[in-house]
């Protein structure tokens, strides 16, 4: 048999004795509350009858008594990661413990996602809670449940000096993540039939019940409760609170800021929370849904560029390009550590000025050829060649002129030059910036046709 460590195990029997006197002192605090209430309250107690139940509350709160009766009570509760209880409250079938490590990897995102440090949550009767309470404890890192489960022998020691009576009381215990009964749905609970794979060739037949799974989906509790805190943190936290406040002054924020439109909230468990179970009463029933309507498509008629001398203007008014000249304003105003960090937060934000330049770039060539030759369009020649590739060389072959071959060296330039103008006030702009905003976009005009040609 393995060395009990005499230290370990005074620390854990320490650790359970404090958990016992701080639920004794909250149970005679109460008792105390009672007794001092008026005289002609019915729910005062008397001196002597509390006397009496304060005598037996000292002894429920011996070790071994509560860990006697902790034992027996247990089996009224079950830890799970994905319960049945939220899919309808009256269902009496099978939940489950299903950690991350025991279920396969998929390219979705579910609870496999979640990691090793997960929230388990706790389902049956609320008024033995306490008991997983008691197994949350942690010593070192740990928590008694692991420690059970791992069979470790110093908390085998400080539950009790008797090999037997320990091995009971943990084997108890450790059953906290065993399905109560036999595993079953039940009538109130969901099901559906789901299509079985089969091999490429062989025949479906949707009338046959052997070509399907008959599923009972549970509700992923672990992952529910992951949501909720993250959320919570992305729209409470002094952090958060803090990066909106910078986006509204447009200054720079570290924190992205993280914004969930249409979020609805379910309460599941009305008035009781705590009997859906443990996470749920900790979410004071709140179970967040997140909006999962498709986008609604604004189809705006593209118009080719005509009156104006530069396809800028209507660069600038697109949405998403306000945004990231925002941010990098904001970004560049703070002045941040010229180090490498910085460096990779500017070039992300230059390569979203891009991609909506190539994007802009690239609705307007699917207009038909020729509309830069009409007598309204104003553009530059370098612009007119950019956007309108295929009329302008038709033109030009007309005519019998050359085909210009610097126009992405050109529009490279006129992009360098908005962005200047857009930074320049009210920093210092000049020749390094120009030929740095320059460089990315020209690199980034070649890398989009040597793709475009493989």
């Amino acid at each position: 048999m393995t060395n009990t460590d005499p230290q370990r195990v005074t620390d854990l029997r320490a650790l359970i004795a404090d958990f016992l006197r701080i639920r004794l002192d909250d149970k005679l605090i109460a008792l105390e509350k009672l007794v001092n209430l008026a005289p002609g309250n019915p729910k005062r107690v008397d001196s002597e009858s509390a006397a009496l139940t304060r005598a037996e509350l000292h002894k429920q709160f011996i070790p071994a008594s509560w860990l006697e009766d902790a034992a027996q009570r247990v089996r009224q509760i079950q830890v799970v990661t994905h319960s049945l209880k939220p899919i309808h409250p009256d269902a009496k079938g099978s939940s489950l413990y299903s950690p991350q490590q025991a279920q396969k990897l998929l390219p979705v995102v579910g609870s496999h996602c979640l990691g090793p440090d997960f929230a388990i949550d706790v389902v049956g009767n609320a008024a033995a809670l306490d008991v997983y309470k008691f197994l949350k404890l942690e010593h070192q890192g740990r928590s008694l449940l692991s420690l059970v489960l791992e069979r470790d022998v110093d908390l085998a020691k400080a539950l009790s000096d008797d090999p037997t009576q320990a091995q009971t009381w943990g084997s108890a215990f450790a059953g906290l993540i065993e399905p109560r009964g036999r595993i079953a749905s039940h009538t109130l609970a969901k099901q559906l039939y789901w299509p079985v794979a089969k091999g490429v060739g062989d025949d479906f037949d949707p009338h046959d019940d052997a070509d399907f799974h008959l599923l009972a989906p549970l509700y992923a509790s672990s992952l529910s409760h992951r949501v909720y805190k993250t959320v919570q943190v992305d729209r409470f936290s002094e952090e958060a609170t803090a990066a909106r406040k910078a986006k509204k002054e447009s200054e720079y924020s570290e924190r992205p800021v993280r914004e969930y439109p249409q979020l609805a909230i379910q309460k599941l468990g009305g008035t009781k929370p705590q009997n859906i179970s443990q996470l749920n009463s900790e979410r004071r029933g709140e179970n967040l849904l997140f909006s999962s309507l498709p986008p609604t498509w604004r189809a705006v008629d593209l118009k080719p560029l005509l009156g104006t001398n530069s396809m800028f203007p209507r660069y600038s008014r697109r949405p998403e390009v306000k945004q990231l000249v925002k941010a990098l304003l904001a970004f560049l105003k703070s002045d941040p550590v010229n180090n490498r960090e910085t460096k990779e937060r500017r070039t992300e934000l230059i390569n979203g000025l891009i991609d909506e330049f190539l994007q802009l770039t690239a609705e307007l060539r699917s207009l038909p050829p020729g509309w830069s030759q009409a007598q309204e369009c104003r553009l530059t020649n370098a612009e007119k060649h950019w956007l309108d590739p295929e009329g302008v060389e038709q033109a030009l072959v007309l005519e019998g002129l050359p085909l210009s071959t610097d126009t992405a060296e050109r529009v490279s330039a006129l992009f360098a030059n908005w962005l200047n103008a857009q930074l320049r006030d009210p920093l210092p702009m000049g020749d390094p910036e120009y030929l740095e905003w320059r460089n990315q976009m020209f690199d980034a005009i070649k890398a989009e046709e040597r793709e475009a040609q493989s």
